[in-house]
């Protein structure tokens, strides 16, 4: 009876910690805070940017701040204008490029996003840059990082140490977060997020780039040259990010929705 009664207060708590993604209405779990995200996050970011050799593109670097302020300003006043004004407290947003020759991106926890400057050879315009950091903007404002981390929590700790947990859980975001974010030892991959957030991501980014001015059918074009390169050529089923072929379909599919944001 007693563990009948825990695993119902349990399964209470996490129906408790539910909210919705922006744009998508997803329900998420949610069982870390900002503070608890943003403590450790920033942390590895700043050990990160200690390490990284910043990029001597300058028309490059000027890009990544231009399309990057400008995806988070649309980003914010969609926010703002649909009372989520207080899901930004805690964003400050940066973006930097970086000398890499990975065609990659990540992002931080808070707005804190690194382009790598291998990445610029695929891109020709402000609209190509838009559809890599309106997909890390996304990242950022649907909270992918605590999801994954809430995730993380729950399969490892399992129900019936959920309430020990939780009342540790900034211990618990810090001893997970390394792994969750993705940075650690090996620097330079994008973080680990699934499959649905990826296309979710893929979703709100190609909106977020629409809002900010940039036309989404870019998008379609710039994913067609990235699976041009061959780089995700690992099975969909072995990777966290979806196939080259499902991700262009998917945008494709989305395209109708995120033109109705999209003005010139």
């Amino acid at each position: 009876m007693k563990k009948v009664l825990f695993l119902l207060c349990a399964a209470a708590l996490v129906l408790s910690s539910c909210s919705s993604v922006p744009l998508t209405g997803r329900s998420r779990v949610m069982l870390v805070s900002d503070a608890d995200v943003l403590s450790s996050s920033l942390s590895q970011y700043s050990e990160y940017m200690k390490t990284a050799t910043p990029s001597t593109n300058a028309a490059g670097k000027a890009m990544v701040q231009r399309v990057g302020k400008n995806i988070a300003a649309a980003a914010e006043k969609f926010m703002t204008d649909n009372g989520m004004a207080d899901d930004l407290a805690n964003y400050s947003w940066e973006f930097n490029l970086v000398k890499d020759n990975e065609l990659n991106a990540f992002c931080m926890p808070g707005g804190k996003i690194v382009v790598y400057d291998g990445l610029l050879q695929l891109v020709q315009s402000d609209a190509d840059l838009a559809v890599v950091v309106g997909h890390e903007v996304a990242h950022a404002v649907a909270k992918h990082s605590a999801e994954r981390l809430s995730q993380q929590m729950l399969a490892q700790y399992g129900a019936v140490a959920l309430g020990t947990v939780l009342s540790t859980k900034s211990e618990a975001a810090q001893q997970l977060g390394q792994t969750v974010y993705g940075l650690g030892a090996n620097y330079g991959v994008m973080l680990p997020f699934s499959r649905k957030h990826e296309s979710e991501a893929d979703y709100m980014g190609i909106i977020f780039m629409a809002l900010a001015g940039y036309d989404p059918n870019v998008a379609v074009t710039f994913w067609q040259k990235m699976a041009s390169t061959g780089q995700n050529n690992i099975p969909a089923i072995l990777s966290s990010h979806p196939s080259d072929e499902k991700r262009i379909k998917d945008l494709q599919k989305n395209l109708p929705k995120a033109q109705q944001y999209y003005h010139k």
